[in-house]
């Protein structure tokens, strides 16, 4: 079976972009170099960060793309992600609001990659 197992994420600071990930996540990288943090997130499953292309990491660019966290049970789960996150100081794309899968919200990492939480559907 050929299914994706890595997702990439172009950043410019490793460094930085690390430790927000590992906050924000609440996990820690198995791989670290310079330009390139590996993080498993399920067995053979890597999210990583890369600074080896960051003129695509400009804060001012539009994304198509999001990172995706899905959370388990209901809407005040979703709630719960939003309040711990954003006493962290995360910046707030969409605040929270009912879409046809569910609650969800979006904030964007300090390079403007997006991530929405949602429920698991």
């Amino acid at each position: 079976m050929t299914a994706p197992n890595l997702f990439l994420v172009y950043v410019r600071d490793t460094v930085a972009s690390t430790a927000f990930y590992s906050d924000l996540f609440e996990i820690k990288p198995v791989f670290t170099s310079p330009s390139y943090v590996a993080f498993e997130v399920a067995p053979g499953v890597l999210f990583s960060l890369w600074s080896r292309r960051s003129e695509h990491a400009v804060p001012g660019t539009p994304r198509t793309s999001e990172v995706g966290l899905m959370v388990p049970r209901s809407g005040s789960s979703v709630d719960a992600v939003y309040e711990r996150w954003t006493a962290k100081g995360v910046r707030v794309v969409e605040e929270p609001y009912d879409e046809v899968f569910g609650r969800t919200f979006v904030i964007a990492d300090p390079d403007g990659n997006l991530i929405r939480v949602s429920p698991v559907d």
